[in-house]
């Protein structure tokens, strides 16, 4: 997928990929299925999740594709942190021990907490990575193919990590529903 899939979505509509883009053009897409088979109902997947979203489609393709433009997002108003440098001041809520912990280390307690969050993120990204991917995977799977045949050895191949089981699975699926899942199922880079 080329676009960035945390601001992408993909429709299908009887097992068959409608649209893949920014919302604004899958609810287009979506819209004019409706028009042409009233009768059939697209699902619409966020593929940075896997989860179905639901659109409200009232109005013509412009008022549709207005709802779901994105907008720039508004400035926030100023407060404590360090804007310029994308710093934001939140709460947290630790034991004293903790905060005594955090208050003798060097650069005192945020930089102890960044250090230890740059650390974590380092240490655990690819198993994160891995159980994001197989989750959106299967929310999508669960949407698409929970009455096919298949479908609950797919899910286990899936979670234990053996792609020729999961094809195998699929084999009968909808090819496009196969190439969804199997997208899906790729870890985000980075």
């Amino acid at each position: 997928m080329d676009q960035n899939p945390a601001l992408t979505y993909t429709a299908f509509l009887k097992g068959q990929r409608l649209a893949t883009g920014p919302l604004h053009e899958v609810a287009v897409a979506v819209l004019r299925a409706q028009q042409s088979q009233p009768d059939e109902n697209p699902l619409v997947f966020n593929n940075a999740t896997g989860q179905s979203a639901d659109l409200d489609l009232r109005g013509d393709e412009e008022a549709v594709a207005a709802r779901y433009t994105r907008a720039a997002p508004a400035q926030p108003p100023k407060g404590r942190g360090r804007p310029k440098l994308g710093v934001t001041a939140r709460e947290v809520t630790l034991l004293p021990e903790h905060w005594d912990w955090l208050a003798a280390q060097a650069g005192g307690a945020s930089v102890a907490l960044r250090k230890l969050v740059h650390e974590a993120r380092r240490k655990d990204s690819g198993a994160d990575q891995l159980r994001q991917a197989r989750d959106r995977a299967y929310n999508a799977m669960s949407t698409l193919a929970g009455d096919l045949a298949g479908f609950e050895e797919a899910a286990r191949a899936l979670f234990a990590g053996d792609q020729q089981r999961l094809l195998a699975q699929m084999a009968a699926w909808p090819q496009d529903i196969q190439a969804y899942v199997l997208q899906l199922a790729e870890p985000a880079p980075g």
